[in-house]
C-alpha cells in the first residue's frame, strides 16, 4: 500500500512495475490517471492549483485505502495525489488497484476515486485565461455517487 501527495509529476508505467515487482499472483491491474481539463461549463481554465493540510491529507487517504483493502481481497494500491500550480494536460491523481481478479480490481479503484473526487481533503482552485479563478464547489449529487459505498 502507498500514498503519497507531491507536487511533482509521476510516471504511470514505473507505478505499476514498483507495485507488481516481481508477483506472479496479480491477475488483474486497474488504473484512472486524472488530469486538467483544458475547459469546462464556465469556460477555459489557465491552470488549476490544489491545496491541502499535510499531514491530515496523507493520514485520510491511507484511512480509505485501508478501507480498500478491507472490503476486497486486494495485493496492492498505489494513490498519488499532486498538489501545486498544475496546466490542462497536466496529471493530477493516479489510483493503481491490484488483484487476482479484476472483479475486485475495478471495484476498489473506483471507490477510491469516489472517495478522491468528493472527500478528500483538497481544494481546487481554477484560473481562467482572463485571470479570474473560483474555488472549486462540491456538486448536490456528490453525496449520491458516495452513498452506493455505504457500509449496510
Amino acid at each position: 500500500m502507498a500514498v503519497r501527495v507531491q507536487a511533482q509529476d509521476f510516471d504511470i508505467a514505473a507505478e505499476i512495475k514498483a507495485l507488481q515487482g516481481d508477483r506472479t499472483d496479480i491477475g488483474a491491474i486497474v488504473t484512472f490517471t486524472g488530469t486538467v481539463r483544458g475547459t469546462t461549463k464556465s469556460g477555459g481554465i489557465a491552470n488549476m492549483t490544489l491545496e491541502h493540510y499535510p499531514g491530515m491529507t496523507e493520514a485520510e487517504l491511507a484511512r480509505v485505502e485501508a478501507e480498500a483493502h478491507e472490503r476486497w481481497p486486494l495485493q496492492g494500491t498505489t494513490i498519488i495525489h499532486r498538489i501545486g500550480n498544475l496546466a490542462p494536460g497536466d496529471n493530477i491523481v493516479l489510483v493503481v488497484s491490484t488483484s487476482k481478479h479484476r472483479h475486485a480490481a475495478f471495484e476498489s479503484a473506483e471507490f477510491l476515486m469516489d472517495y478522491l473526487k468528493y472527500r478528500a481533503p483538497f481544494w481546487k482552485k481554477e484560473t481562467g485565461a482572463d485571470g479570474d479563478g473560483h474555488w472549486v464547489e462540491a456538486r448536490d449529487s456528490d453525496e449520491s455517487t458516495l452513498a452506493r459505498w455505504a457500509k449496510p
